[in-house]
C-alpha cells in the first residue's frame, strides 16, 4: 500500500507546484511579509487545496465508479489533458512579475485563497478530470492511501516553499520556477500516459 501513498504524493506534487496563483500568492506574501503572515496564508491555502482534491477525487471518482461511460470517457480525457499540461509546463517560459497584492487583512486572505481556489474553473476541472480519474484507475483499498498521499503533498509543498522562500528570498528567480515546471510537467506527462493505460485495458478486457 505504499506504493499507492507515493504514487499520491507524487502526483500531488505534479499538480499543486506549478506556478499558478495559489504559488503566486503564496510565494509573494513570503518575499514582502513577515513570517507569522507568510504561514497563515500557507495554511489556509493548504486547507482549500485539500479539501478541493477530497471534492475531485471522492465526488468525480464515485460518480465515474457508478458510470462505466463516464469512466472511459473521462479517463481518455483526462489522460490527453494531464499529458497536454505536462507539455505546456515544460514549454512555458515562467512569469513572476504578476501582481498579487497581498497587504490584506485575515479575513480578506481567506476569502482570496478560497477564490483562487475554487473559483478557478480550470482548477476544477484539471481536479476533476486527474485526481477523478485517478481514482477510477484505482482499487477500493488503494484509494484512501493514494489521496492520503496527494494530500501530503499539498501539505510539504506549501509549507515547503514558504519556508525556501523566507529562507532564500534573494535566490527565488525565473531560472529555479523553470526547473520546477519541467520537472513537474515530467511528472504529469508521465502520469497522463497512466491514464492512457487505464483506458486501454478497458478497452482490451
Amino acid at each position: 500500500m505504499f506504493n499507492f501513498f507515493t504514487q499520491g504524493f507524487m502526483l500531488g506534487i505534479a499538480y499543486v507546484a506549478p506556478i499558478g496563483m495559489q504559488n503566486l500568492y503564496v510565494i509573494n506574501t513570503a518575499l514582502t511579509q513577515n513570517k507569522i503572515r507568510a504561514y497563515q496564508v500557507a495554511c489556509i491555502t493548504i486547507f482549500f487545496d485539500i479539501s478541493l482534491a477530497l471534492a475531485c477525487f471522492f465526488g468525480m471518482g464515485a460518480l465515474m465508479e457508478q458510470i462505466q461511460l463516464l469512466k472511459m470517457g473521462i479517463l481518455l480525457v483526462g489522460s490527453i489533458a494531464v499529458i497536454f499540461i505536462g507539455i505546456q509546463l515544460i514549454r512555458s517560459t515562467p512569469n513572476t512579475n504578476t501582481t498579487v497584492d497581498v497587504d490584506k487583512t485575515l479575513i480578506q486572505i481567506i476569502i482570496a485563497c478560497f477564490l483562487i481556489t475554487w473559483a478557478n474553473p480550470q482548477a476544477l476541472i484539471d481536479g476533476s478530470l486527474l485526481l477523478g480519474g485517478f481514482r477510477a484507475s484505482l482499487i477500493p483499498q488503494a484509494s484512501k492511501i493514494f489521496i492520503m498521499g496527494v494530500c501530503v503533498a499539498s501539505l510539504s509543498w506549501f509549507i515547503g516553499i514558504t519556508t525556501f522562500t523566507v529562507l532564500f528570498k534573494h535566490s527565488f528567480n525565473v531560472k529555479i520556477i523553470k526547473m520546477i515546471n519541467i520537472i513537474c510537467g515530467g511528472i504529469m506527462v508521465f502520469y497522463g500516459l497512466k491514464l492512457g493505460y487505464s483506458f486501454m485495458q478497458i478497452i482490451i478486457y
